[in-house]
C-alpha cells in the first residue's frame, strides 16, 4: 500500500455574517418512513445562524480541501463550522494550526501526546512533537454538504 504523508491541507477560513437573519422555510422533522400529514403546514421558519452558530464571536467557516478525512464524511468542498469556544475532547475532529498551516484532522490525546489522525488509509498519522508549532484552533461542530 502506498501511504501518503500529508501534514496539512489548506483551508479557507471565513467569519459568519450573523448580523443578518437567514430565515428559510422549515418543514420540521422529516421521518424516514411514511409521509407526515403535517407537510401541509410549512409556515415555520428556521434561521441557520441561530441553529448552527452557538457562539458567534468564536465561530468560523472553512472549506475542506483534499481527501484525507473522507472516511469521516468530510469531502473536498464541504463547509465546516468551527467553534473556537468549545474545549477539545479526545477523538474529536478539529482544525489545527501546524507549522504555519491549517489542517483538519481527528485529534487523539494519549498520555500528553497529540496525534493528528486522517480518516483515509492512504495518509499517515501525524505525531505532534515539541518541535512543532501547534495549536488546536477550533472544534468542528457541523459539516455542510452538497449532496447532488
Amino acid at each position: 500500500m502506498n501511504v501518503k504523508k500529508e501534514y496539512t491541507q489548506p483551508l479557507e477560513i471565513f467569519s459568519p455574517e450573523i448580523d443578518q437573519k437567514m430565515e428559510l422555510p422549515f418543514l420540521g422533522d422529516v421521518v424516514a418512513g411514511f409521509p407526515s400529514p403535517a407537510s401541509d403546514y410549512m409556515e415555520l421558519k428556521i434561521d441557520l445562524n441561530k441553529e448552527l452558530v452557538q457562539c458567534p464571536e468564536a465561530t468560523f467557516y472553512a472549506r475542506v480541501r483534499g481527501d484525507s478525512m473522507m472516511d469521516a464524511g468530510l469531502h473536498d468542498g464541504d463547509v465546516l463550522i468551527i467553534d473556537r469556544s468549545l474545549r477539545l475532547q479526545n477523538n474529536q475532529i478539529a482544525v489545527c494550526f501546524v507549522d504555519g498551516e491549517f489542517t483538519v484532522k481527528r485529534v487523539l490525546m494519549e498520555e500528553k501526546q497529540y496525534w493528528l489522525v486522517p480518516e483515509n488509509p492512504s495518509f499517515e498519522r501525524i505525531r505532534i512533537t515539541k518541535e512543532n508549532d501547534f495549536i488546536v484552533w477550533g472544534v468542528v461542530s457541523y459539516v455542510i454538504k452538497k449532496v447532488l
